[in-house]
């Protein structure tokens, strides 16, 4: 019982920090004002990791290189720390090197957790309090995922269906990237 509890928080803290390295990434490709509190608050949280290896892995020009090293080294060490306490040793190197594409594809479920998410949370809030205070984050945030889906729908006057359809599109290769992993890994 006491490894199920200590899996779960492991899941739980890296989880919310490999999103907040994904979001801060995500921040950077749309050119966020810095300067937002939503972003200093993950500013602050991530920085001890993106800083330093900003000196070794320079962001391109819309790629937060250093964010998703740092993303793909938190995947990792989670990736790790759960084979430890599941199994009670540490990996052979064959188990090291699908570490290795693991951590990406958990990236990659983490980065399609914060679609959903946002999406789903800036839906909500568009029916229940449309001038909540987060609103412009969220809607700066999902503009250049809704838009092109927006492009591609027919016009239904107020019905916006978009959100919906980048719902199912998120949950989609949620699943499939859980097959993937599945048929990899047998995870």
């Amino acid at each position: 019982m006491f490894s199920d509890v200590l899996y779960f928080l492991l899941n739980i803290l890296f989880s919310l920090f490999g999103i907040a390295l994904i979001i801060r990434a995500w921040m950077y490709a749309i050119r966020l004002h810095p300067f937002n509190p939503y972003s200093q608050a993950v500013l602050r949280v991530t920085n001890w990791l993106v800083g330093p290896l900003r000196n070794v892995v320079k962001p391109s020009n819309r790629i937060d290189w250093p964010s998703l090293v740092a993303c793909w080294l938190t995947a990792l060490a989670y990736l790790l720390l759960t084979w430890v306490l599941l199994t009670g040793q540490f990996p052979s190197v064959e188990g090291l090197t699908r570490s290795l594409v693991a951590a990406v594809i958990t990236m990659a479920k983490w980065a399609f957790n914060v679609v959903l998410w946002v999406t789903l949370i800036q839906a909500v809030l568009s029916w229940v309090n449309p001038l909540a205070p987060v609103m412009p984050l969220l809607h700066t945030l999902t503009a250049p995922l809704l838009d092109p889906i927006r492009r591609l729908m027919p016009n239904l006057g107020g019905l916006d269906l978009s959100p919906l359809v980048l719902l199912i599109l998120a949950q989609v290769a949620i699943m499939m990237l859980q097959r993937i992993a599945f048929s990899l890994f047998g995870v």
